[in-house]
């Protein structure tokens, strides 16, 4: 990348957003923010309580990733966030600069990732979620500034496969 880009790592739970978004700001060195810490206090007991958020849930928090992206537009930036819809995505972009949001798919199948959710501990979005989350699921179109990368590796080489591809946008 030749100019100042926020990567938005998206993708359902459990794909690695929180685990490979900082890995790949740091490459970039680039500061990363975790799209969780952007929710409202209400959501997150939603989805605790194994409730799917609707849309009208998600536009605080899209907004306030929205504005986090506008003011990272110049420097560059790294958010988490599912972004799983095109609406959603749309929205994200409208907040910032023309051409200065790309996407960073995570994309697995369902049963790594359902195996990953499962062993991990403290989170509040839980694995009773994951179907509504790839029902949800839009991924990019052909016209959307972003990449995919696939989850089966580890971390390390996801986000290295990421920045690679990342660079060359």
């Amino acid at each position: 990348m030749t100019t100042p880009h926020v990567i938005v790592v998206m993708g359902v739970a459990g794909t690695g957003k929180t685990t490979v978004g900082p890995l790949v700001a740091d490459a970039l060195g680039v500061p990363y923010a975790e799209g969780d810490d952007f929710h409202p206090a209400a959501n997150i007991a939603k989805m605790s309580a194994g409730v799917p958020l609707d849309d009208a849930d998600r536009e605080p928090w899209l907004d306030a990733i929205g504005d986090w992206a506008r003011d990272r537009a110049e420097r560059g930036g790294v958010v988490s966030c599912s972004a799983l819809k095109r609406a959603y995505r749309d929205r994200l972009r409208a907040a910032a600069p023309p051409g200065t949001v790309v996407f960073l798919h995570l994309t697995g199948d369902r049963e790594l990732i359902g195996a990953r959710m499962a062993a991990r501990r403290g989170h509040f979005m839980t694995t009773r979620l994951l179907d509504s989350q790839f029902a949800t699921l839009e991924p990019l179109d052909a016209d959307e500034a972003g990449i995919r990368v696939d989850v089966t590796p580890e971390a390390a080489v996801i986000a290295e496969r990421a920045v690679a591809a990342l660079r060359r946008l």
